[in-house]
């Protein structure tokens, strides 16, 4: 594979990271400009990330010549919808762009593309990635986004949606949808698409599993600041804990292994916003 060799260049600062228990942790921040939080930049970046994120690579052979073509193609099949408010697209765009830039995922599904129509809300998983470790073996990658006014809501609505997505069913599903749509240019192709067969046993499919959650919603603490300093780390961090608990209670990390990412906001419903103004714009 060569197109994910590529990246935007990195927008989000990492404030906090801890990789030495389950889940590892981390919080990402879009930072401040002329004492403001940077809503606009951060939905300009999103788009940056949009080809990678709606197109199989196969697609993203992109030259000047088709360029504008190739974006337009992308924000379509996002989504064309007037309603765009309570849509998580943007959210999903982030923990995209978080495990590529951060944990040097690699995509392997774009779910996006194999929607039946623009507006369609998929019930699978928000991101399927792989990671290939240094030591050998694959990971796979199966995040669950959300764009959320409260906290507390967004993380009760996750853990929901990661229960009901390791239920059997779902899970037998899943392998039989995402392993025809697994790139054969994929590194260790052999080796991953053993996971999606349907001899392999969940058991194998979910030990290799890295189940990733993404919190995007307002912060106080965001907020209130006008530029990232020590006090403003330790009150992310504050709210961090709160999310982290709410995680420890629900008793998914002693049966698989997690990562737990959150984007604090200043202001969800204008990101959002502006999220749809730039997406529109290419359409």
């Amino acid at each position: 594979m060569t197109a994910y060799k590529f990246k935007p260049k990195r927008f989000l600062e990492r404030l906090y990271f801890l990789d030495s228990a389950n889940p590892v942790d981390a919080i990402c921040c879009a930072g401040f400009e002329l004492k403001a939080w940077r809503c606009i930049p951060f939905a300009e970046h999103l788009i940056e990330w949009l080809p990678e994120y709606a197109l199989p690579e196969d697609e993203l052979a992109i030259t000047h010549a088709n360029m504008y073509v190739k974006l337009k193609k992308a924000a379509v099949r996002v989504y064309t919808s007037k309603k765009y408010a309570k849509r998580g697209e943007a959210g999903e765009i982030a923990l995209h762009a978080i495990c590529r830039e951060f944990f040097n995922t690699t995509p392997i599904s774009n779910r996006v593309f194999y929607k039946s129509a623009s507006n369609d809300v998929v019930k699978a998983f928000d991101m399927v990635h792989a990671r290939f470790p240094q030591a050998g073996g694959v990971e796979l990658w199966l995040g669950e986004s959300k764009l959320y006014l409260d906290t507390m809501d967004a993380i009760t609505e996750a853990l929901k949606s990661v229960t009901e997505h390791l239920e059997q069913g779902f899970l037998k599903e899943q392998k039989l949808l995402l392993g025809p749509q697994i790139p054969k240019t994929t590194p260790r192709y052999d080796e991953l698409m053993e996971l999606f067969e349907p001899q392999t046993s969940l058991d194998k499919f979910i030990s290799c599993g890295v189940f990733v959650i993404g919190i995007l919603s307002n912060s106080k603490a965001c907020a209130g600041a006008t530029q990232i300093t020590d006090a403003y780390k330790a009150a992310l961090e504050k709210e961090f804990d709160a999310i982290s608990e709410r995680l420890a209670r629900s008793g998914l990390t002693k049966s698989i292994r997690m990562v737990l990412l959150y984007v604090p906001l200043a202001d969800k419903d204008g990101f959002v916003t502006a999220f749809d103004d730039k997406l529109k714009g290419l359409q």
